[in-house]
Order: C-alpha cells, then structure tokens, then sequence
C-alpha cells in the first residue's frame, strides 16, 4: 500500500547545486548580470574596457628599449613591427633611470643613497611589525641622525650634536620631573634642546671637527633629485607629522586657553593655506625671518613645511578618533587612577589612533605624492626631471613614457601603503 500521508517519512538524498549557481557561471550570474540593467551595463563596460586594452597593450609591447634618441628609437620600432607601428620608447627609462633615481647626486657616492635606504627599511621594520626584536628600536631612533649625514655627508659631529639635542631633553626631564613635577618637567624638556641647538650645538660640532677631523664629502642639496628627494622629503614628513599632529589635536583639546588657542590657530591657519603657498614661502621668504648670512638648506626648508602642512591635517584625524571614543574610557582611565599621560599612552591614544588608522594612512599618501609639487620651487623631483629630460635635444618630444613610468614607481608606493593599512586593520580588528 502506498505512503500518501502529507508529512514526509523519509529524507530525501542530497543533489549538486544547479551549475548556473556555482562556479564562475554562477559568479558571472551574481555580479554581474543578475537583470537586463546589469547586463546591458556589464556590456558596455567590457566593450569600453576592449577599446582601451586594444589601443594601450600593442603601444606598451610594440616598443623598443634600446636606443640612444628618439628618433632612433622610432626607427628601431618600425623595423621591427612594420613601418606604420607605433610604440612605447622605453629606451628613456634605461638610458636616464639612474638620473630619474638619484638626480644629480655623484654617481660615485651612489653607495650612500643605496646604504641609507637600506637603513630605512631596517628602521621602519620594527615600526610595521610587531613580531621583530624590539631591540631593532634603536637603531630606528638613530637612524634620521645617520641618514641625514650619509646623504648629505660633512662632519660627522653635526649629526651627533644634533642627536645630543633630544638626550639633553630626557635629561632634563629625569632630573626635574621628581623635584618640580611632570608640567615644569615637560616644559623644560621642550625648551632644553631648543636652547642646545641654537646655542651650542654649533660650537659642540666645531670643536670637536677640530680635533678628530672625521666626515664624509659633502654633498650640496642642489644635486639631490629624482626619486631620491621624493622618499626622502616623504618619509621625514610622515615620520614627523604623526607625533606633532597628535601634539595638536591634544593641545586642541586642552582646558588651557592659551594653548587651546595657539593650537587651533595653527590648525585653521595651515588648513587654509595650499601647500604650494608654503612652498613658496619656504623657498623664497623664509630667508628674510633668519638672521644674516644664515644659510639655511632649501630642502630642509620644504621638509619643514610640508611636515607643518601634514600635521595641521594629521591633528583634525586624530581629534576625530579622540572624539569617536566613548566617555566611559576616560572615566575608566580616570578610576584606576591614572594621571593625564599616563592616561593617554595607555588607553586613551592607542584606542584613537587604532580608530584613525584608514584616514592617518589616507594622509600618509596624499603627502607622499604631494612631494611631486616641489617641481613648482625648482627641486628635480621626478617630474622636475622629466622636464629636463624632454627638453634634451635626444628625447625632445617624448611624454608618456616617462610620466607612466614615474606614475608606476608613485603607485607602488602609495598601494604598499594602502595594503599595509589594511593588514593593521585586520590585526588591530579596527571594526570590531
């Protein structure tokens, strides 16, 4: 007798998914065409995406990479390719890629510049990873000191004399924090080397080039260029902007009025300005403010102000992470009876910057490919280059190459950086 109950007895046996809904039929399916809109939306999407494909590729691959003008390099594509092909002279990119590297810097020091970069990727390591020796730490605090003098060279004694600046700093703080308490203790650490490098580091440097004479040949600023300036303006902004916007943004939210005041005007004043103005005052009225005969290093002035101009934005990042913490943190910061630093080094800051970290490396990036409007005050950058090389009469005329080149050097770093954010967010589990 047949089972006619409208309530099933027996399971029924598991069958594959359609094919329509797996795989990549299913995923074209899904996203997309899902409906006629996205079908038709998809199609002309493609259609655009052959067009651009079909004129790019056969000029990036009918190319030639060895010549020695453009007109050679001209000649050698069309008697490759035929006599109608047009193609890409990337003989540019080998015959000036030292020039575009390292600008006018002396080729025979180009070991310094290989040397500091290495050093910069040993000091940044522990910074970005965690799981490094934290030992590594210091050689990262030394390591501006020695860079600085590795590329621009001189006595060796002005780094330390600068280096001497920050350890008078701490000094000063140990030895008043206990006896005068942590706000004269603070203050005195900002004014103590301040007061060092204007007064005595020179003197400190001097006297003791006299005696041991140790130093590396100088190089003048007018010889950097290329992608070496690039970094180097770019990464000194980064790594300075980051403490002295979160100074600001703490300033900012001071109860002290004068210091509240200064900070947002600072803020507001620097917000309100392009950084092409700055530029411009680094380069021609920064001068006019310095005593007599001071000679003070143009790319030292343009560091300046591009650090000021991304700490202005880097302050306003951070007070949104600040302001995006709940009130319980600071009333929990204030029940285990923590004072004001203590604080903010142990749950208030952490916290906020973990929040801002999308929009601290967002800043991170713009200022790096902001470094490329130095071309405006007459630093060779890579485009300040590029400029120089069309006007030589051997490549007189080409354009795109070298722009596509620069074009890929910046993307592989700002993505490094933009992957490198998300890897922290992943870690640091920011959405949760």
């Amino acid at each position: 007798m047949s089972d006619v109950s409208f309530v099933r007895t027996e399971m029924l046996s598991e069958r594959e998914a359609p094919a329509s809904t797996v795989g990549v039929i299913g995923w074209l399916r899904t996203n997309l065409f899902s409906g006629w809109i996205n079908s038709i939306l998809t199609i002309v999407a493609l259609y655009f995406v052959y067009k651009l494909l079909a004129g790019v590729l056969p000029w990036i691959f009918y190319s030639s990479w060895s010549a020695n003008s453009l007109g050679e390099c001209r000649e050698a594509i069309k008697a490759t390719y035929g006599a109608h092909a047009e193609g890409a002279c990337w003989a540019v990119i080998r015959d000036r890629y030292l020039q575009l590297t390292y600008g006018f810097y002396p080729g025979h020091l180009y070991w310094r510049v290989n040397v500091a970069f290495l050093g910069l990727c040993l000091a940044i390591a522990p910074v970005l990873f965690s799981a490094l020796p934290r030992k590594v730490l210091w050689f990262t605090a030394i390591y501006p000191f020695l860079c600085f003098w590795l590329l621009w060279g001189g006595s060796v004694w002005v780094p330390i004399a600068a280096l001497m600046g920050f350890v008078v700093a701490v000094v000063a703080y140990m030895v008043l924090v206990k006896s005068a308490g942590s706000l004269v203790a603070t203050i005195a650490a900002f004014l103590t080397p301040v007061l060092w490098w204007l007064l005595l580091a020179s003197p400190f440097a001097s006297g003791l080039a006299s005696v041991l004479p140790f130093g590396l040949e100088s190089v003048e600023s007018a010889k950097f260029g290329g992608f070496m300036l690039s970094v180097t303006i770019g990464v000194t902004g980064i790594a300075l902007s980051l403490p002295i916007g979160i100074v600001l943004a703490l300033g900012r939210q001071s109860d002290l009025w004068f210091l509240k005041t200064v900070c947002v005007g600072f803020i507001e004043f620097i917000r309100g300005v392009p950084l092409i103005t700055l530029l411009f005052v680094a380069s021609t009225l920064l001068n006019i403010f310095l005593p007599p005969g001071t000679n003070f290093d143009i790319i030292v002035r343009v560091i300046i102000m591009v650090t000021l101009f991304s700490a202005a934005y880097m302050a306003e990042v951070v007070r949104g992470g600040l302001a995006a913490l709940p009130r319980g943190q600071y009333e929990a910061a204030d029940s285990l009876g923590l004072d004001y630093w203590k604080a903010q080094r142990l749950i208030i800051m952490p916290q906020a910057l973990k929040i801002s970290i999308p929009a601290i490396v967002g800043n991170f990036i713009g200022l790096f490919k902001d470094t490329t409007l130095v071309s405006i005050i007459g630093l060779l950058d890579p485009i300040g280059l590029s400029t120089s090389i069309r006007a030589n009469q051997e490549w007189n005329g080409i354009l795109w190459e070298l722009y596509g080149f620069i074009a890929l050097v910046f993307f592989l770093f700002c993505f490094g950086m933009s992957r490198y954010s998300m890897y922290l967010e992943r870690k640091l589990k920011t959405g949760h």
